[in-house]
């Protein structure tokens, strides 16, 4: 096991409000509970500029974790400071870090370190002390692989489940 901090860092770059649309601008109200990714924005903020996010970076709602706000961007944008961007390191596949953190272990360990009672946010410090397994790249690759199959499957059999229904 090592620490989170040694896979991925927070993402720090910022990108102009102006250049970004409905369509990738994320807060916490347009990300999905139980890990069921996101919709299109309602709006975007009025200021000039806020966090940035590249395809392949994790997002993760830090206003009440409870709810398993996650998203694995799919391509580049902005997001409000309420969104925590985590981005792998060299030598970590992103798809392995995004199951890392889908994990339910690491949002129960999100509310455990979290501040607050009435709109808990998780302690960016603490988060960056979580535990991950270790496996070299082509495990990883591997581990992330299956899971982002698995997934597909199952998004697959939701959408055939709700054409026959209706």
């Amino acid at each position: 096991m090592k620490l989170l901090s040694s896979i991925c860092d927070y993402a720090k770059e910022k990108t102009e409000v102006p250049l970004l649309e409905l369509n990738n601008y994320i807060s916490t109200e347009n990300m999905l509970p139980n890990k069921a990714g996101i919709v299109r924005a309602s709006s975007v903020p009025t200021i000039n500029q806020t966090q940035g996010y590249r395809k392949g970076d994790v997002l993760i709602s830090n206003i009440r974790p409870y709810f398993k706000k996650i998203w694995l961007a799919t391509y580049d944008g902005g997001c409000s400071k309420d969104v925590l961007v985590l981005r792998a390191k060299n030598g970590i596949d992103t798809y392995f870090l995004y199951y890392v953190l889908s994990n339910d272990d690491f949002f129960r360990y999100a509310m455990a370190t979290s501040k607050g009672t009435k709109m808990p946010r998780g302690d960016k410090k603490s988060l960056m002390q979580y535990e991950v397994p270790e496996f070299d790249l082509v495990t990883q690759k591997n581990i992330g692989h299956i899971l982002s199959d698995l997934d597909n499957k199952i998004y697959l059999n939701n959408l055939i489940n709700k054409n026959l229904a209706a």
